[in-house]
């Protein structure tokens, strides 16, 4: 950009002050449905039941209490917000500190009983993947390579759809959409020309029935060439309910059929280092990408291509802002240390890089009903 450019004016941050709006349901409808969950799976004492409770009873931001091993961090990130209601604050902002409350309420990190606990837990048990799925993906090896390949980023991709606190809001609000198997945006013929060896990092989003076909779509890249390793990133901490931790994966690499390849490629891929789990503190706090720490830009720097899954990841990739549809999905991610891709079922109202005119002739809720898909890739 030339020195005398104009600075591009950036889009207002979302924000969820608007009771029509669906950053406004996620607090007023979601957020009440993830605790009434939580409660009836776990049975935590009155103490626990109390503390969680209070978290829908008043929205305004205070500091995390001093107990809390990363209290000064959320005084530094929340510090522009104390006082203020979450309805009013970044709505990107105000989902992280609600789960960030919720693992405070439920000891998660504290010293006690209950520390280390998946408060979210029972909900993804109930949500695996069952054999006739494990063996249905298993049995995709015997297809040609680019069968194969189609197939799994096509799982992979919809199986986003497998997000435990979306579903819960839906079935709360009586909605039930079918899916659509219909790319909004499809870069896929250039997300497999940046797979041919190297490092790739696979940021997880959800465990569970999304996470299987990333597991799948792993051995396919190390067992094809695709990549010669593989970090997938996985939280640090249990966050926005389904999403994959380190158990999570052990657990479901535990599931794959004991007569079947995959699992056990896999699990000799983590013991030779072809795949290594990476995780970071980044994952679990209100930031964006362009906040990362240097470290992780270092892996995501060197790597081949960066792989990010879901809508948590995009808000993140892109910014959490009102932006155009046709906002260029390049122009906005130039700042990534190396090529990116996002896979993402929409289910937010940031979308990006769309072709002009694209959005005219889809539903009015296009956004947010989890019914359309996105492949995006910046090389």
């Amino acid at each position: 950009m030339p020195a005398d450019a104009p600075v591009p004016v950036l889009p207002p941050r979302i924000r969820s002050d608007d009771p029509a709006s669906f950053p406004a349901s996620v607090l007023r409808d979601r957020h009440p449905a993830i605790v009434a969950r939580v409660l009836a799976d776990v049975p935590f004492a009155a103490p626990v039941r109390h503390s969680l409770a209070s978290l829908l009873q008043d929205p305004t931001v205070t500091p995390l209490p001093r107990d809390a091993h990363d209290c000064e961090d959320w005084d530094r990130w929340g510090e522009p917000y104390f006082g203020r209601s979450m309805f009013e604050v970044p709505f990107l902002w105000a989902e992280n500190y609600f789960y960030r409350r919720l693992l405070y309420a439920t000891g998660y990190h504290e010293p006690g009983p209950w520390r280390g606990i998946d408060p979210f837990g029972p909900q993804k048990a109930a949500d695996v993947p069952g054999e006739q799925e494990l063996r249905a993906l298993d049995a995709l090896q015997v297809l040609p390579e680019d069968e194969q390949a189609s197939a799994l980023v096509a799982a992979s991709l919809w199986g986003n759809r497998a997000d435990l606190g979306f579903q819960l809001a839906q079935r709360a609000a009586g909605e039930v959409h079918e899916r659509v198997d219909d790319l909004i945006a499809d870069d896929t013929d250039l997300l497999w020309k940046h797979l041919n060896g190297g490092t790739v990092c696979l940021v997880a989003d959800n465990a569970g029935r999304e996470l299987l076909p990333d597991l799948v779509l792993i051995d396919f890249l190390l067992r094809t060439g695709r990549a010669a390793r593989v970090e997938l990133h996985v939280k640090p901490a249990p966050y926005f309910v389904s999403d994959a931790l380190t158990a999570d994966v052990l657990s479901e690499l535990r599931r794959f059929p004991a007569d079947g390849a995959v699992g056990r490629r896999l699990w000799a891929a983590l013991q030779d280092g072809t795949l290594e789990l990476v995780t970071d503190a980044f994952y679990c706090a209100p930031l964006e990408f362009p906040q990362m720490p240097a470290s992780l830009a270092a892996r995501f720097g060197a790597a081949r291509l960066t792989i990010l899954k879901g809508d948590l990841n995009y808000r993140r990739l892109v910014g959490d802002r009102s932006w155009p549809a046709e906002t260029s999905f390049p122009g906005i991610t130039g700042y990534f240390p190396g090529p990116v891709a996002a896979l993402r079922t929409v289910k937010s109202d940031v979308v990006v890089g769309l072709a002009a005119g694209a959005a005219a002739g889809l539903p009015a809720s296009w956004r947010t009903s989890g019914a359309f898909a996105m492949v995006q890739v910046r090389p």
